[in-house]
């Protein structure tokens, strides 16, 4: 079972709520906020500099592999506000959070979601390294150009396969076009185009190789990642699930793969392809964990702030800054840093089932 902890100063350890309309509405900070705080490291000597927020659970499209056909989500009321993000973000890059990744659901089609990117922007070059996203590519068309002109650099576009029918099946509503469309808006206005692809045996598998070369080819990176057994989908992970091992294996039969150095922020290794020239990744949450590294916490859109994606241990930050105001972050995230754990309980024997109850797209891709 996993703990969850809310600070107040009447009592540290019990749960409650505060009326909204009673709460204290924090406000855009019109400068960046760097005060030298402590930075946040865990009771197993990692620094976290890396936080990953989901600004909406929800999304346009309804990926088998991630969320369930008929998702159910979240009243409007209980999600963070802009400028409660805003008020959060900040207080952890006062903290020493160089990297911030917006994420969803599908963080595009949040309501006024440029206002939010505006407004994290002001921390670039004053403790922020770099502000970024993940998307499905859906929306792009339309935001490309703002994103770059306020200060994204990279997005990372989740793309399982080139085959426009596949597609339709997989995302379950989603047009191969429409995302294409976005991918060349992005590289267009200058961004930085990396490909994510989860390996599904049976479905992409034989395709692997050319999205690669089709990623390659436009200048992009990709990187593959392992099914991962969050929330029940009505998508049989057990059947798909195909161990970048093995996929590793056979690329290697096909290409050059040399180690390469790169760093992100995020858990990825790297090789570079030699026959493309291109950057290749692999994300193995199964197969080979990466969690002494782990560098990252996450934000859910309600304001649960997971100390790992495959544990339930969190800190309710939303009810900490509706009672205590942007001051009463500080604490919390010292507690955060006590109770993060070692590592996930990801098991290729729980694929099966939903390994941990809580869809990808609630605590944010």
């Amino acid at each position: 079972m996993g703990r969850e902890f809310l600070f107040s100063s009447a009592n540290r350890s019990r749960i409650c709520s505060t009326p909204q309309e009673t709460m204290p509405q924090p406000t855009f900070n019109e400068k960046p906020h760097v005060d030298g705080g402590k930075p946040l490291i865990d009771r197993f000597g990692r620094q976290v500099t890396y936080v990953r927020i989901s600004v909406t659970d929800r999304c346009d499209f309804r990926c088998s592999y991630c969320m369930s056909e008929n998702m159910v989500f979240l009243p409007k009321r209980e999600v963070l506000s802009l400028e409660e993000f805003d008020a959060i973000a900040s207080a952890f890059v006062a903290r020493g959070v160089t990297r911030i990744r917006l994420t969803g659901g599908e963080p595009l089609v949040r309501r006024d979601f440029m206002t939010l990117i505006k407004t994290l922007s002001r921390h670039l070059d004053h403790g922020l390294e770099e502000l970024t996203l993940t998307t499905n590519g859906s929306q792009l068309p339309r935001f490309a150009t703002a994103l770059a002109d306020n200060g994204i650099k990279r997005i990372n576009v989740s793309l399982d396969t080139l085959d426009a029918q596949k597609f339709t099946i997989l995302t379950r509503r989603g047009r191969l076009d429409q995302v294409l469309e976005g991918i060349e808006a992005a590289l267009g206005a200058g961004l930085k185009v990396k490909i994510n692809t989860v390996a599904l045996k049976g479905i992409n598998d034989d395709e692997l190789a050319d999205l690669i070369r089709w990623a390659h080819g436009r200048g992009m990176d990709h990187t593959l990642i392992e099914t991962m057994p969050m929330g029940d989908t009505g998508f049989d992970r057990l059947d798909h699930y195909l161990p970048l091992s093995q996929v590793q294996s056979e690329l290697s039969r096909e290409f050059d793969l040399v180690p390469d150095p790169h760093k992100t922020g995020g858990p990825a290794r790297y090789m570079r392809v030699a026959q493309t020239g291109g950057r290749l990744g692999f994300i193995t949450p199964l197969t080979h964990n990466f969690c002494e590294g782990c560098n990252r916490v996450r934000l859910t859109c309600t304001g649960e702030l997971y100390l790992c994606l495959g544990q339930e241990d969190r800190i309710n930050l939303r009810d900490v800054l509706r009672s205590g105001g942007p001051k009463a972050l500080d604490a919390a995230f010292d507690e955060a840093m006590r109770i993060k754990p070692r590592g996930h309980d990801f098991k290729i024997e729980r694929l099966g089932s939903a390994g941990v109850s809580r869809h990808m797209s609630v605590t944010g891709g």
